[in-house]
């Protein structure tokens, strides 16, 4: 029962993600950007430019496939940036159809018109979620962000699923050459972004889910020091745990090994002379069919020596200001998918689906206590869990040990109208679920969603505030409410205010005292 509601919630990621499939290309002008590997072009449209599809490492194909990026070579020519190149391998969802192409260490460039190297801007790298295992730079069409805070956006594609993760006794850098794609394409932002007009002195990490989570794991990575200088942590809180399978965490190396080799096996390469070798041979969409539905970095290696929690809770790590927040109906869109699954939550059957997630009897007793289920407000109450136990109670203590070294501001996305980012109907009103937030910063696969006058207004305000913390830590400004820190900033329509309530409304005394 476990495995089935936890492979359920976790591929939800992946259908939230169908609406985001990219806009037909059209043919605007072009613009042309020396770098250091040879020429670029790009595209100019109104007020802002573009360059896709940008190579920051070789394609790890070959004996580059489970290798550390290494750098580009340079090319002849002009190389065409007009549009997004391959995303990396992965399963049909975000992706139509899905991607098979390991030519994928790519990333976007979307710079305001008049920036140029006399007057650069400050520089924002998105990481996208999705497991570790689904996801694309180019999904996230960064125009609006660009123009309205006078920034320079970098989003990135980096090494998915088991050819992003894998670990193997044998094979350097193991379990993590995602996580180090994405330092590769930090340390090309801070040598090539200055030709775009971005300032390669300022330069904002920032992601959401998986992207979020990666964020803190740069965070805690002695090889990331010195390639960014503000953090931005969206719905992917630094405190995640394995058992609480909807938030990504970190495995220890040992794990990550166990499940190598069963993937090895998986694959028929398990018996081989040189396993390595073989798993190099095997077809990438054979890899896929057998990699498992989410993904986790690997810690205890060199690459990332301590799991991010530990090394946050120690101080360990990477001191910059940081943004962080959650939204604030994280586990509905899990739950309802669950619930549509053919797993409904009532009074009856709530103590049998808290059991599957928290199997120590004692616990599950108390969240039963804790989250009763009436006659009609089961799949509320299970995304309340999900939500409480997943990411706010998380984020809220990410927070409180980051404040306690750093400049931190933390918000709490609350548009309970929020669009929705899946069709059809839910068995019950989503709120804000995980990832709603992101068509207010974003255009997600180059098409605006449909929203209210008032939430074009905060969608403006978001931009203004995390635009201004990556130009000058404070997020703000003239023209947005005050946002104080040591308080949770509350991001709904017509209502942006502080609020001290956060921690109690999510029960997280509770979590604090069950963990």
């Amino acid at each position: 029962m476990h495995r089935v509601l936890t492979t359920l919630g976790c591929a939800l990621t992946a259908v939230l993600a169908t609406a985001w499939s990219a806009a037909p290309p059209t043919r605007p002008a072009v613009t042309t950007v020396r770098i250091h590997d040879g020429l670029v072009r790009g595209t100019a449209h109104d007020g802002y430019r573009t360059f896709e599809g940008i190579p920051y490492a070789p394609p790890p194909v070959g004996s580059l496939r489970w290798a550390p990026p290494r750098p580009v070579a340079p090319w002849p020519g002009v190389r065409d940036a007009t549009r997004p190149a391959s995303a990396c391998p992965q399963p049909a969802g975000e992706v139509p159809g899905g991607s098979t192409d390991e030519d994928c260490l790519h990333l976007n460039i979307t710079t305001p018109d008049d920036a140029g190297p006399a007057h650069p801007r400050p520089v924002i790298v998105w990481l996208h979620g999705g497991g570790f295992t689904t996801g694309a730079g180019s999904s996230y069409d960064a125009h609006r962000m660009a123009t309205r805070g006078d920034v320079v956006v970098v989003t990135v594609d980096y090494r998915l699923g088991a050819l992003g993760f894998l670990a193997h006794s044998g094979l350097p850098g193991s379990g993590n050459f995602g996580l180090a794609d994405q330092q590769a394409a930090l340390r090309w932002v801070r040598a090539e972004i200055g030709a775009f007009g971005g300032d390669a002195h300022n330069v904002t990490l920032a992601g959401e889910s998986a992207g979020g989570y990666s964020v803190c794991a740069q965070l805690a990575a002695p090889a990331a020091a010195d390639l960014f200088d503000r953090a931005i942590i969206e719905s992917g809180p630094c405190t995640g745990r394995p058992d609480r399978p909807f938030a990504p965490s970190s495995v220890p190396l040992s794990t990550a090994r166990a499940t190598g080799t069963d993937f090895a096996a998986k694959v028929g390469c398990v018996s081989t002379h040189d396993v390595l070798s073989c798993l190099r041979r095997v077809s990438a969409p054979r890899l896929l069919a057998a990699q498992a539905t989410d993904q986790q970095p690997a810690y205890a290696t060199p690459l990332l020596p301590t799991d991010p929690a530990a090394a946050i809770t120690a101080g360990h790590f990477h001191h910059v200001p940081v943004l962080i927040g959650n939204n604030h109906d994280e586990g509905n869109g899990w739950a309802a998918g669950i619930i549509q699954a053919g797993n409904p939550v009532t009074a009856d059957t709530w103590p049998d689906v808290v059991s599957a997630f928290f199997p120590s009897a004692g616990q599950a007793r108390a969240i039963v206590r804790e989250y009763p289920v009436h006659r009609t407000d089961g799949g509320p109450v299970f995304g309340a869990v999900i939500g409480d136990a997943n990411f706010a109670c998380p984020t809220a203590r990410t927070d409180a040990l980051l404040a306690a070294q750093v400049p931190t501001w933390r918000y709490e996305f609350a548009d309970e109208h929020a669009p929705p980012l899946t069709s059809g109907t839910p068995p019950f009103p989503l709120g804000a679920p995980h990832a709603s937030e992101l068509p207010y910063l974003f255009d997600l696969g180059g098409r605006p969603r449909d929203l209210t006058a008032a939430q074009h207004r905060l969608a403006d305000t978001m931009i203004d505030y995390w635009t201004r913390f990556a130009r000058t830590t404070d997020p703000n400004g003239p023209s947005s409410p005050h946002w104080p820190r040591r308080t949770v900033l509350s991001l709904a329509p017509d209502h942006i205010a502080p609020t001290h309530t956060a921690e109690s409304r999510h029960h997280c005394a509770f979590w604090n005292t069950h963990n």
